[in-house]
C-alpha cells in the first residue's frame, strides 16, 4: 500500500464523505427544519426539544459534561517563528489558532457567556464548503464560558493536547474536550492551518488548500510539539498569544508542564503517535481511529501509555495499526465500540441524529452516517474512556474497571488483546 496516499486519511470509507461534509450535512439538515436563531444561553444546554411537540424552534445542542466543575475556555493566536509556512505567502511563519479549555471557578462562571461551537466566520466557511451557505446561528453552543477565571485547587492542572482529523477543525471533539475540562484537566485544541477551517482574530478565514494536498501527519505532529512548548510558556507564567490579549485569571502558572498527554482523531491520532516518538514530555497518548499511516510510519518503540479507540482502522483490518501496536512497549489498550464507524468518534455522533430526527429521517438513514452504535451510548463511551485513560496516566487515579477489561457498564465495548 502507498502510505503517502493515506496522509490525508479517508474519513468515511463507507460513504466517501469527508468529516466536514458529514457534519455540514448535519447542520444543514437541522437548518432545513424551522430551527430558530440564537436564544439566551444557559450554563448547561438542555437536550433539544422536538419542534413538533413544543411548537417552538430548536437549535442543535451538545451534551453537557458530567464533571463537578463548570468549564471555561479562551482562544489563543499563536505564531511559530521557528517554521516558515510553505502554504502561506513567502516569508510567513506558521500561524495557528488554539483554544485552552479548563475547569472554571464555580462562583464566577455563570457571568461569562457560553462559547459557540465554531466562530462565526469559520462556521460560514464550513457551511459554504459543503454547499450550504446558511446562518451560523443554527449551530450548538458549548458548555465553555468564555474567559471565566480558572478553578485553582493548589495544584497545577494536567494538560491534554488535541489534534483534529484531515479537513476538520479544533471543535470536532468538543464533547470529549469539555468532559475532560469539567473533571479538572486543561485541554488545548489546535486548528492545523491549511488542512481544515480556522478563523483568526482579524477575521481572516483559512480553509484547506486546494488543489494542494493536505498536510502530512508529521506537519500535524510539528504543530503539536509547538503547542507543547506553548503549554510550558503558560505553566511558567508567560502569555504566548501573539496579540497579547489578556488571559483568564488563574491560567498563567496554572498548567502542569510535567503532566501532559495528547489525543487525536484520524490523522490527528497518527500525529499523536508521531509526536510521542519525538518528545518524551508527552506522557500518554490516545488515538480515535487513527490509521497510523505516514511516510515514514510511526514505528519507533513508545514506552509510555497509549490507547487505541478503533472503528474502521481497527488492527484486524489495518496492518499499519497492528504494526504500531507491536511497537508499543508500555501500558497499552485497544478498545472498539460495536457498531462504531470512523465518524462515530466526535460530535457527529450527537449532531447528526438530532438533525435527522428534526427532519424525520429514518433510523437507517442516521445509521448510514454514524454507524449502528446507539448515539446516546456512543456519547457516553466518548466521555468515559478518555477520562479514565488520562485520569490513570496523568493523575494516578483509577476510575472504575474500564481500563481493566470488559465492563458491565459498557457491554458494547470490545477489548482487543
Amino acid at each position: 500500500m502507498d502510505t503517502t496516499s493515506m496522509d490525508t486519511t479517508p474519513i468515511a470509507p463507507r460513504t466517501g464523505l469527508s468529516r466536514r461534509h458529514i457534519l455540514g450535512a448535519a447542520l444543514a439538515l437541522g437548518a432545513a427544519a424551522p430551527l430558530g436563531l440564537a436564544g439566551v444561553a444557559s450554563a448547561s444546554p438542555a437536550p433539544p426539544a422536538s419542534p413538533a411537540a413544543t411548537g417552538t424552534p430548536a437549535r442543535l445542542t451538545l451534551p453537557a459534561p458530567t464533571g463537578p466543575f463548570p468549564v471555561g475556555m479562551v482562544p489563543l493566536h499563536l505564531r511559530d517563528e521557528a517554521r516558515l509556512d510553505p502554504n502561506a505567502r513567502p516569508g510567513r511563519f506558521r500561524e495557528l489558532m488554539a483554544t485552552v479549555w479548563y475547569p472554571a471557578r464555580a462562583a464566577d462562571a455563570a457571568a461569562y457567556p457560553l462559547a459557540p461551537w465554531m466562530t462565526e466566520g469559520a462556521l460560514r466557511a464550513f457551511l459554504d464548503d459543503v454547499g450550504y451557505p446558511l446562518p451560523p446561528s443554527l449551530a450548538p453552543l458549548t458548555s465553555g464560558h468564555q474567559g471565566a477565571p480558572v478553578h485553582r485547587a493548589g495544584r497545577p492542572l494536567p494538560v491534554v493536547l488535541y489534534s483534529h482529523g484531515a479537513g476538520s477543525h479544533r471543535a470536532d471533539h468538543t464533547i470529549v474536550v469539555q468532559e475532560l475540562a469539567s473533571h479538572g484537566f486543561a485541554v488545548v485544541t489546535v486548528d492545523h492551518t491549511h488542512d481544515g477551517i480556522t478563523e483568526f482574530p482579524d477575521g481572516t478565514v483559512v480553509t484547506r488548500d486546494a488543489p494542494l494536498p493536505g498536510l502530512h501527519p508529521r506537519d500535524y505532529a510539528a504543530d503539536l510539539l509547538f503547542l507543547l512548548d506553548r503549554v510550558v510558556d503558560l505553566a511558567h507564567g508567560r502569555n504566548p498569544d501573539v496579540d497579547g490579549r489578556a488571559l483568564p485569571a488563574g491560567l498563567l502558572g496554572g498548567l502542569d508542564a510535567r503532566n501532559i498527554g495528547a489525543c487525536g482523531w484520524s490523522k490527528g491520532g497518527t500525529a499523536v503517535a508521531l509526536a510521542m516518538d519525538a518528545d518524551q514530555r508527552i506522557r500518554a497518548g490516545l488515538s480515535f481511529d487513527g490509521p497510523m499511516q505516514s511516510n515514514p510510519a510511526p514505528s519507533a518503540d513508545i514506552d509510555r501509555p497509549f490507547m487505541l479507540m478503533t472503528a474502521d482502522f481497527a488492527r484486524a483490518v489495518n496492518p499499519a495499526a497492528e504494526t504500531f501496536w507491536n511497537h508499543l512497549r508500555g501500558w497499552r489498550l485497544d478498545v472498539q465500540a460495536t457498531g462504531a464507524v470512523h465518524s462515530s468518534y466526535g460530535d457527529t455522533m450527537t449532531l447528526i441524529p438530532q438533525a435527522g430526527r428534526l427532519l424525520g429521517m429514518t433510523e437507517q438513514q442516521i445509521q448510514d452516517q454514524v454507524g449502528t452504535l446507539d448515539p446516546g451510548r456512543g456519547v457516553l463511551v466518548q466521555q468515559a474512556y478518555p477520562l479514565a485513560f488520562f485520569d490513570l496516566h496523568l493523575r494516578g487515579r483509577h476510575r472504575g474497571d474500564l481500563l481493566d477489561g470488559p465492563s458491565k457498564a459498557f457491554p458494547e465495548v470490545v477489548y482487543h488483546p
